[in-house]
């Protein structure tokens, strides 16, 4: 049993703001560590379960936030920036699972530092189906035939996962009062949720289907100013919806639509926010 963990930052129990998410805050060397201590719970049972070989992705901002040494020392991990498939980075068909860790609702929405990628996204569609970055990876692992087991985060995070994917197991860490405040489990009891809800995710992992993406997907960001769009729509083969601050681009495959997306959403944040 091989399994992915992508690992993102504002889901984690504890944080209410960006003083934990953010490298230039006070507060983000505490974040660190406890993000690594929620990763472990889950590795640690997932190999009492029988897991074979477990890769951990850092998928927040500049994606080194994880504590090597810190981290169960027989998982491996991918850190740093650039990555080609950010979030998913080397994940592919040789997964029996995935499992998406401290992750946030998408943009627009009720939750804890609720986003989709940068700021100045306000919403994002694959086809007709708006998504996140929950949405999306897990599209990229529906490619690969992979499942998602299990999603943790804020109550919000978990109702957009159970509607997105059939079955998933979610575990609530904290409950969201506001974009900004949240009611939290300690870290302990956030630990021996998460140890749970990972037994429960493996032993129902049958039950869970890959979330299969569209062929030739078109990708659809709309942005918060027509500045954020213009950038977005250099991009060869993007568009920008007439009257609209909404890019559009038609891929061969989510692959595609997924770095046309890393490619866009970094464009766009080369303008100001005014």
């Amino acid at each position: 049993m091989k399994l992915y963990l992508s690992v993102d930052m504002e889901g984690i129990t504890g944080f209410a703001d960006d003083q934990f998410v953010d490298s230039s805050k006070r507060h983000y060397r505490r974040g660190q560590s406890l993000m690594t201590a929620e990763a472990n719970h889950v590795i640690g049972e997932a190999f009492e379960q029988g897991g074979k070989e477990i890769i951990v992705n850092d998928s927040h901002s500049k994606m080194n936030n994880l504590l090597i040494e810190e981290l169960h020392t027989e998982a491996k991990l991918i850190t740093g920036d650039v990555k080609p498939f950010s979030m998913v980075q080397g994940l592919n068909d040789s997964f029996t699972g995935a499992f998406f860790l401290g992750y946030h609702a998408r943009a627009s929405q009720r939750g804890v530092m609720s986003h989709t990628m940068i700021f100045g996204v306000r919403t994002m569609y694959i086809n007709d189906h708006e998504i996140g970055e929950m949405g999306f990876n897990a599209y990229v692992a529906g490619y690969y035939d992979v499942p998602v087991l299990m999603v943790s985060g804020d109550d919000e995070t978990a109702k957009e996962a159970e509607a997105l994917i059939p079955n998933v197991t979610t575990a609530i860490v904290k409950e969201q009062q506001s974009r900004s405040s949240a009611l939290c489990l300690t870290p302990q009891k956030a630990g021996e949720l998460l140890r749970e809800k990972t037994k429960i995710a493996l032993h129902n992992q049958q039950n869970v289907k890959p979330l299969i993406p569209p062929d030739h997907p078109v990708l659809r960001i709309e942005f918060a100013n027509y500045g954020q769009a213009e950038w977005a729509a250099l991009m060869p083969g993007a568009t920008i919806e007439e009257g609209t601050t909404t890019v559009r681009f038609e891929a061969n495959d989510i692959l595609e639509a997924y770095r046309a997306m890393l490619v866009m959403t970094e464009l766009a944040m080369r303008t100001a926010f005014c």
